[in-house]
């Protein structure tokens, strides 16, 4: 009964959440969260610092991911420590590579690709586990079992990145084609269920000059395919079947990502076949090969109350709250927007 009020009670966060967001998000109103004011001028106005709803779903996003990761693998008996070795090791490897692939694909210094992190969060996960157990493992007396560890992995990730969607819509990057240019099917389809942004300062507005134009909503959609996926990994992961658990969502997000590139207007760089594309395609012949070469899963077993119980202590609520400070510090500063203060004293309130 807990793993059904578990998944139940997560597919109903994630349903209101995206009702919301999806109604909300393409609107002007929800891409600058605040505005700080850093230096003044000649004039007496202050240059500000641009805080974004970017930063801050990436920032529940990444909560959710490593929140999800925790109670998973502390369902499994591991100790908080051995988690938290390998999930520092991932993030610390993953969240730069954000910006440094965007920056080799798209040419883009002040940009961020979770394509880019996913790519080298799949090539680079097997292998760090290995390496916490082989160093810190033996030091630590705990052991990461491999085929648990790639499945909460895998879900963990599709979820963070399902959530991670919002703030693409927010920010209004990652942006479909407009329907007018669509094929018929996709027009019936998305005709009453189009995403229009509004604001200049978004980024469909400023590198393509579609707001105000019904686009297909493909961040919408990508939500709810990842969410899902996650939500069926984690109903055979509780289940103790770990290596379905890890394929379902790492091969439904890849192949998701091959297509909905095809759907998309935003520049992903030269030529038809983008870098990401291949990138997903690697990612799952990658994975398939690797899967030959990994030992087999061993007798673990999922106990959910073991999991809250990782996950409800201080040391824990201490990381996650330093993973989502960071994740906001680091993606919520714009860099692409600027704003100009003015500050004065209401006079009718003396």
């Amino acid at each position: 009964m807990t793993n059904i009020l578990f998944i139940a009670g997560l597919g109903l966060f994630f349903t209101v959440l995206f009702a919301w967001g999806f109604r909300n998000l393409p609107l002007e109103r929800w891409q600058v969260m605040a505005c700080v004011p850093l230096t003044r001028d000649e004039s007496g106005s202050w240059r500000g610092l641009n805080l974004t709803y970017y930063g801050f779903f990436n920032a529940l996003a990444y909560g959710i991911s490593v929140s999800l990761l925790f109670v998973l693998l502390g369902a499994t008996g591991i100790p908080f420590t051995g988690i938290a070795v390998m999930t520092v090791i991932v993030l610390a490897l993953c969240v730069p590579a954000s910006s440094l692939i965007a920056r080799i694909v798209e040419k883009k210094r002040f940009t961020f690709s979770i394509g880019g992190a996913s790519f080298v969060g799949i090539i680079v996960t097997p292998w760090v586990i290995l390496a916490t157990n082989r160093f810190a493992g033996d030091m630590m007396h705990f052991s990461l079992p491999l085929y648990p560890t790639l499945a909460a992995v895998s879900i963990a990730y599709a979820a963070g990145e399902g959530t991670g969607r919002l703030a693409c819509i927010s920010y209004g990057c990652c942006y479909g084609k407009p329907l007018s240019k669509s094929g018929p099917l996709l027009r019936r389809l998305f005709e009453h269920r189009s995403f229009v942004f509004t604001g200049k300062t978004k980024k469909i507005a400023y590198a393509s000059h579609l707001d105000g134009v019904k686009v297909i909503p493909v961040q919408a959609v990508t939500c709810i395919i990842y969410t899902i996926a996650a939500l069926i990994g984690i109903a055979f992961y509780l289940n103790n079947a770990f290596f379905i658990a890890f394929i379902i969502p790492l091969v439904t997000t890849q192949l998701w990502r091959v297509l909905s590139e095809f759907l998309r207007a935003d520049y992903r760089g030269n030529g038809r076949i983008s870098a990401y594309q291949v990138m997903a395609v690697i990612s799952v012949l990658y994975t398939g090969a690797l899967l030959f070469f990994l030992p087999p899963a061993g007798g673990v077993t999922v106990d959910m109350g073991l999991g809250f119980l990782t996950f409800w202590n201080p040391a824990m609520i201490i990381t996650l709250e330093i993973i989502i400070i960071f994740t906001f510090l680091y993606t919520g500063r714009s860099n692409m927007t600027a704003s100009r203060l003015t500050l004065h004293v209401n006079e009718d309130r003396l």
